[in-house]
């Protein structure tokens, strides 16, 4: 009689040739793929899964980040800060002066001088007068004018003169206006400055520069005036 190479145990379970217990049955359970998997398959699966976190962890951290700052609500834009140089509005209506007739000796130098004033004076834009263009020039608004000729206006030795490139200006003053006249040049030249303007004496340093280049000197001039 032959014998089987496996034999029936207590329980029914029949030990293979390979020495592994078999369930009565004959199913076997899984296998744990992790537990009966080589140690090198082993480090590669961690190593697989550690790469996979880090991957996750700075998308999920930015998809956060849009989240959250699509959530909060825009700042309000801030302000425009003011400029330092904002242009002044200003008109263009001609500005009202008076031109009394000049001798042919004062008209030449008037023309002169008129001919080379500057379109501005600083930030006031040259704007058309009623009378005389060709001896009158008004700036800005309120009107900063230029009246050239004149009678000289005598005036105590003891007031105050000013010169400002290299030209003396006397300075007085009416209810809203600084009234401001060379004394030592051979035509007059008259400067009025609105009070809104203040100091006065700043804002005749170009028509200065212009009165030296077309306006001789002469006339009786004050001993303040530095020369």
């Amino acid at each position: 009689m032959t014998t089987s190479s496996a034999a029936l145990d207590d329980d029914g379970a029949r030990d293979p040739a390979d020495g592994t217990r078999e369930p009565a049955d004959g199913i076997r359970e899984p296998a744990d793929p992790v537990a009966d998997a080589p140690a090198g398959r082993d480090r590669t699966i961690r190593g697989a899964a550690l790469l996979a976190t880090l991957i996750a962890l700075p998308i999920t951290l930015l998809v956060a980040v849009l989240a959250f700052t699509k959530l909060t609500p825009d700042a309000p834009a801030a302000a425009p800060m003011p400029s330092a140089t904002t242009a002044r509005v200003q008109s263009t209506a001609p500005v009202e002066m008076a031109a009394p007739a000049l001798a042919a000796r004062p008209a030449t130098v008037c023309r002169a001088l008129l001919s080379q004033l500057p379109a501005s004076i600083r930030d006031l834009a040259q704007r058309p007068v009623t009378a005389g263009p060709e001896q009158n020039a008004a700036f800005g608004d309120p009107a900063l004018t230029v009246a050239c000729g004149g009678t000289e206006q005598a005036f105590p030795t003891t007031d105050e003169v000013w010169t400002v490139n290299r030209v003396c200006w006397h300075l007085t003053g009416e209810a809203d206006t600084a009234v401001l006249t060379t004394v030592d040049r051979e035509t007059l030249i008259t400067v009025r400055v609105p009070r809104s303007y203040e100091q006065p004496l700043q804002w005749v340093p170009t028509i200065s520069s212009t009165i030296v280049a077309t306006v001789p000197s002469g006339g009786d001039i004050p001993s303040g005036c530095q020369r």
